[in-house]
């Protein structure tokens, strides 16, 4: 049988302090020599059996402890961090992180420290423009930012709730199956002229949408509906493994969480990633086959990531007048500033300009990615006269090297590297020198103002 070797130097050593003992002390009240001892504190060498007796004998400790406290704190700290998707697929053995967090735990504090200190700055990077001018120099994220990294970071896709959905939908119409569903649950639906989409009262358990909203948003909020009622113990569920840090947080991730259910109930996984295969991801008829919007099935199409049968990698976003990007997912290398907005020379803010058609980009990032981009406008009416109408442009688009499976690639000159626009991230990570349209200069380079030459900036970007 396999003798486990115990080590746990640190804790050792931490008792001998808190009991005020020289190693010669310690080392005689343990009756070993004070050379072995200092062995043992530094994780030289394992703790015998003789010692952890006479721990138990001399000053009635628990030897339970040499394995708790610090040493299972930086483990369960290590396996945490070690779950962030910088560190792709590793996923080293618990023995490993046993030995680290026992034989060096200094070395465990550190790679922690780096950790966050990489978050830290990850989060600067991405979110310049609230960092720039704060004071101190930690970024706390919003309950809303948190949510959003939470999508971000399972790559929009939620293997358990997507699967669950695609059940519920099973073959046949997914309105109809919410519908049976919410009677038998003794919820009454119905529609009636109000502002709210969707208004549930749990005490007389009556449904109501808006008549006023379209089709596929009223089959959206029934699904959406279900998810809350019948599917309550799942979504808790994943929201306990997100562990979020606030309540606002969970209750907001709460309602991502059903959105997502209704999406994926409303498109099901295998039946739609085969319809958009065969239409070459025509937006308007997978809207039309599925009685979905083209935001919904846009935003769909970049959820395909279910192991084994994956879609295309696409980007979605969803900017607003102001240019202000109000949603974002990608599972591409494309990735968008947290805060402000999109590079302007991107073409979803030229669907304003167009509405009802879909503009077509080919785009090169400044690492040297190219992409196909797709953009247009939607809208969202109020259902009267003074209703405002909520104006939108969808982003939609993969690495070029899939643009052929899209339909809306023909014509286009794939190969030809002049064909592609630059564009970029945000501004103030943006190395471009020369664009005409920079709004503000690179955080990390210098400038060079040239008073009697005026270019295109009245600045240079140098090194």
């Amino acid at each position: 049988m396999k003798v486990h070797k115990f080590y746990a130097g640190a804790k050792l050593r931490e008792t001998r302090v808190r009991l005020e003992l020289t190693q010669k002390a310690f080392a005689e009240k343990l009756d070993v020599s004070l050379p072995y001892l200092n062995q043992m504190e530094n994780n030289n060498r394992p703790v015998s059996t003789g010692v952890v007796l006479a721990l138990a004998k001399e000053f009635g400790f628990d030897v339970t402890e040499l394995s708790s406290g610090e040493t299972e704190r930086l483990i369960a700290d290590m396996r945490e961090a070690l779950g962030d998707p910088v560190f792709g697929e590793a996923d080293p053995p618990l023995a490993d992180l046993r030995l680290t967090a026992s034989n060096a735990p200094a070395l465990a504090r550190a790679f922690l420290e780096l950790h966050r200190a990489y978050r830290q700055a990850h989060e600067r990077l991405a979110s310049l423009d609230e960092a720039l001018g704060r004071e101190d120099s930690r970024v706390r994220a919003s309950p809303w930012e948190e949510v959003r990294d939470f999508f971000h970071y399972c790559d929009n896709y939620v293997d358990a709730i997507d699967r669950a959905a695609e059940r519920f939908a099973g073959a046949g119409d997914p309105a109809s199956a919410a519908t049976t569903a919410l009677d038998r649950l003794g919820v009454t639906v119905k529609t009636a002229e109000q502002s709210a989409i969707r208004g549930y009262d749990p005490a007389t358990r009556a449904l109501v949408l808006s008549d006023r909203a379209a089709p596929a948003t009223r089959r959206f909020q029934l699904l959406h509906q279900v998810a809350l009622l019948a599917q309550n113990d799942l979504l808790e569920a994943t929201l306990d493994l997100a562990r979020f840090q606030t309540d606002e947080a969970r209750a907001i991730a709460k309602i991502g969480l059903a959105n997502y259910f209704a999406g994926a109930a409303l498109l099901p996984y295998s039946r739609f990633l085969e319809t958009a295969r065969r239409m070459r991801h025509d937006l308007e008829a997978l809207a039309h086959a599925f009685g979905a919007s083209i935001e919904q099935v846009a935003h769909r199409l970049s959820t395909l990531q279910r192991p084994g049968a994956k879609g295309i990698p696409f980007f979605f976003v969803r900017v607003d007048q102001a240019g202000t990007i109000t949603k974002r997912h990608s599972a591409t290398r494309l990735q968008f500033a947290r805060f402000g907005g999109a590079c302007p020379l991107w073409n979803v803010h030229q669907a304003f300009e167009t509405p009802g058609r879909f503009i077509r980009q080919l785009a090169e990032t400044p690492d040297g990615i190219r992409y196909f981009c797709l953009a247009r406008d939607v809208q969202k009416p109020g259902g009267s006269f003074r209703a405002p109408v909520r104006r939108y442009a969808i982003g939609l688009g993969c690495e070029v090297k899939h643009a052929g499976d899209l339909v809306y690639a023909d014509g286009m000159d794939l190969t030809n590297p002049r064909a592609f626009e630059p564009i970029g991230i945000s501004c103030r990570i943006c190395e471009r020198r020369n664009c005409h349209q920079r709004s503000v200069p690179p955080l990390e380079r210098r400038l060079r103002v040239d008073h009697d030459l005026r270019g295109t900036l009245p600045y240079e970007i140098g090194d």
